[in-house]
């Protein structure tokens, strides 16, 4: 899967895109990475990508034609792809896990990074086929959240996680916070690990993580459990839990 970026500041993914997960996905092939400066599209002496607001007002505006060139030219190299040119910026739909979901069946995606006061409008309309924000809150740029959904999205594809199972058990995965985990020593300082972990009885395991899955969403994320279809028995184990904290 490839993930094409195109940005203004290309030097802020070279550390996050260099190490663990990320670094060993690329270098084993399962990902492509490439970072699009947007300044290298521009066709001014001084490589201006933004100008002063038509009709006033404060900041500067991203200019449309060194974006619509570089996708243009990511449109030319990707000929026969699946891909969505998706706009980061604080307007976008909220991502989330099914988000990233997805994302996981296209052939890639291009990210386009917000800065200063904004996109000329006709990005937004006419370039951008999504739009996308990470939350309700103001960043300096879209870089960051680039990174997020890149790192969200490539944890779906096969074999980036050295063990598959390992993302079906984290939160949000299956629409549910994740369980409690412990590992060695056993006790420590008094703070000691429950002894349904230490039983080797794997039934009851499991049901006491699912059990722990559904109360910790339950108590912080009461919203997940309204949008969640749950199956029988996370239902009867969902009543269980309430009867517990009357």
């Amino acid at each position: 899967m490839f993930f094409d970026i195109l940005t203004l500041f290309p030097g802020m993914f070279t550390g996050p895109f260099s190490e663990s997960i990320i670094a060993r996905a690329r270098e084993e092939g399962l990902i492509d990475i490439n970072i699009f400066d947007i300044r290298n599209y521009t066709r001014s002496k001084h490589s201006v990508t933004d100008d002063a607001p038509y009709g006033g007002g404060a900041g500067m505006v991203m200019k449309i034609e060194p974006i619509y060139r570089a996708i243009q030219d990511i449109k030319e190299k990707r000929k026969g792809e699946n891909f969505p040119v998706v706009l980061l910026t604080p307007q976008g739909e909220k991502f989330n896990q099914k988000k990233a979901k997805k994302y996981n069946k296209y052939d890639g995606l291009v990210l386009i990074c917000g800065r200063y006061e904004g996109f000329d409008e006709r990005i937004r309309a006419n370039l951008a086929t999504e739009e996308l924000s990470i939350g309700d809150f103001v960043l300096t740029g879209g870089e960051i959240p680039a990174m997020v959904i890149v790192n969200a999205v490539a944890r779906m594809i096969p074999s980036v996680l050295g063990d598959e199972s390992s993302k079906i058990s984290d939160s949000f995965y299956q629409g549910l916070l994740s369980y409690p985990q412990y590992t060695r020593p056993r006790e420590y300082k008094g703070m000691e690990v429950p002894d349904i972990l230490l039983s080797g009885h794997h039934q009851k395991i499991n049901k006491w993580r699912q059990k722990q899955s559904l109360k910790r969403t339950l108590i912080r994320r009461p919203d997940l459990i309204d949008k969640k279809d749950l199956n029988k028995k996370q239902q009867e184990l969902l009543s269980e839990i309430k009867d517990e904290l009357e």
